[in-house]
């Protein structure tokens, strides 16, 4: 719906209304047309990378009670803890050795890859981390990249299958997965593995090779695991809709001819950490960055749709190749957490897995102390939060997003359909308000900070006072601070769980007033309605 604006700046504030609305966003109070179908439980799920796995579960003996914290925070908001992906670039490197001690054994080539090894083994205790965070489920990945055409690699298969099912048996496997992005494997620039002849034939051959035999041992080790209610993949696992092997060509040569794909996986990434021109306001504290990038998924989604098999992205984040420091690990970045979260919810995308790994710059949390990175919490979990309170429990009752179209690229806004009826409005402000000057001082900044009002028009039947929960801090640059609906998840007060805040003020309402409702919110904040 077009917006007009009046400026009403006032210089000598702290904040100053920077644009009042005079056109109110329409709400309706049953879900429109363009509305999601209900979501899928575990939305709010997370992608870890393979050799990082043991540092953010810990073991038997040291479990990371921090990240269990984080989890179960979640897990009380939607009803279901995340689903955990174990997976990424380094499953396709990983090789096991029986007798190493320690869970992995990682060599990171700087040529390669500064963020993860590329050479990697794996022992006996790295399935001691599926036992550390109960009432977790789990997506176990699979040697494909070296398991499709090399000895070493088919051994490794064959041998962490029984080590694998026996560590998930007891409800702690979700599903399986066979290879990461196997579209990069004849053009990946820490090193092809397949030659250039590559194509969807080829790749459907090995993984139909590689899926039977993981079949095969499961059979032999964990029988209760092959029926058809247990036994199934997340695939294929590709880049993106438009990388070297598409899609679609997989599944027309026989991808799933054995009818065990439960979720059709797809990788989605808004930019690269390195590209030029990426900015925090440009790239990432942009909605339409978000569209555009949402966009293909959305109609791959569609042309799927004839398989039935719901369709969810199965790793993405920010910036790929980890994200960029003062961008992916910034509070701008929970913000668009939020917006890309729920963006993907309303067109249909059934769950989202954020892609995490020990020292990534845009990880939700840093799960070990490094020489890199401080343990600790991190502006995009706050995100994650925010997006389990917007959805609530997808277990209880049929959740529904709709997107509610603004004009301005730098702000977004969402209505959340309960059992059928409107029951939250999410809005996004997006526009970029530095704490500190320039984004890198300790200096903090004297510029007014912009407030900006939100009306929505609601239904007549939603009258009276209406809950306000906010996702706030200092700026778009900020790293710490944040809260939301006044919480901290700080690994320092409590180790991840929650804390309120005294200094944040909570409780807050607004009131119908003529069948509008208005909020007021910083730039570089968002705020959730919901009505009662």
């Amino acid at each position: 719906m077009a917006r007009a604006f009046k400026l009403l700046a006032l210089a000598s504030s702290l904040y100053c209304v920077a644009w009042a609305q005079t056109s109110a966003i329409q709400v309706s109070s049953i879900p429109p047309t363009n509305t999601s179908a209900p979501l899928l439980e575990a939305f709010v799920s997370y992608s870890i990378e393979f050799a990082f796995f043991p540092d953010f579960a810990g073991n038997s003996s040291s479990p990371n009670t921090f990240s269990n914290n984080l989890l179960n925070n979640l897990g009380a908001l939607t009803g279901t803890k995340p689903y955990i992906r174990v997976g990424g670039n380094t499953q396709d490197y990983a090789l096991y050795n029986a007798s190493l001690k320690e869970a992995t054994n990682g060599t990171i080539n700087p040529a390669r890859s500064v963020d993860y090894p590329t050479t990697l083994f794996i022992g006996p205790s790295y399935f001691e981390s599926y036992s550390t965070w109960p009432g977790t489920k789990f997506i176990h990945g699979f040697n494909l990249g070296l398991g499709g055409n090399n000895s070493a690699g088919w051994e490794t298969l064959l041998e962490t299958v029984p080590l694998a099912c026996r560590a998930l048996q007891g409800g702690k496997l979700l599903w399986w997965e066979y290879g990461n992005e196997p579209d990069l494997y004849s053009t990946s620039s820490q090193g092809p593995v397949r030659p250039p002849s590559w194509n969807e034939t080829t790749y459907v051959s090995q993984w139909l090779n590689g899926t039977r035999a993981i079949k095969s041992q499961l059979e032999k080790y964990c029988p209760d695991m092959t029926s058809n209610a247990s036994y199934g993949y997340y695939a294929p696992s590709l880049s993106g809709p438009n990388g070297h092997l598409k899609p679609l060509l997989t599944f027309a040569d026989g991808l799933d001819v054995d009818q065990d794909i439960k979720l059709f996986s797809s990788h989605n990434y808004i930019g690269g950490a390195t590209q030029p021109g990426v900015t925090l306001q440009k790239t990432i504290m942009n909605h339409s960055s978000t569209v555009n990038s949402i966009a293909p998924q959305a109609a791959l989604k569609n042309a799927l749709s004839y398989t039935g098999i719901p369709f969810i992205l199965g790793e993405t984040n920010s910036l790929y190749n980890e994200g960029a420091p003062g961008l992916s690990n910034s509070f701008g970045a929970a913000l668009w957490g939020l917006d890309f979260n729920l963006y993907c919810a309303s067109v249909g995308i059934q769950r989202v897995h954020m892609h995490q790994g020990t020292d990534y710059r845009y990880a939700s949390w840093q799960p070990i102390e490094t020489n890199k990175t401080t343990l600790g919490t991190k502006p995009p979990y706050y995100g994650n939060v925010a997006v389990a309170a917007m959805l609530g429990n997808l277990v209880e009752s049929k959740v529904q997003i709709a997107n509610l179209p603004l004009v301005d690229m730098e702000e977004s806004a969402y209505a959340a359909y309960v059992g059928g009826a409107l029951k939250r409005v999410a809005v996004v402000n997006m526009h970029a308000y530095n704490y500190t000057v320039n984004g890198t001082s300790d200096v903090v900044s004297t510029v007014p900070r912009p407030v900006r009002n939100y009306t929505f028009a609601v239904p007549k039947s939603y009258g009276g006072w209406v809950g306000v929960k906010r996702l706030q801090a200092n700026g778009s640059d900020a790293i710490s601070g944040i809260s939301w609906d006044g919480l901290s998840y700080n690994w320092e007060l409590e180790k991840g769980k929650p804390v309120r805040l005294h200094n944040v003020t909570v409780g807050e309402k607004v009131q119908v007033k003529g069948r509008t409702v208005t909020v007021s919110l910083l730039d570089s904040s968002a705020a959730i309605l919901e009505f009662e």
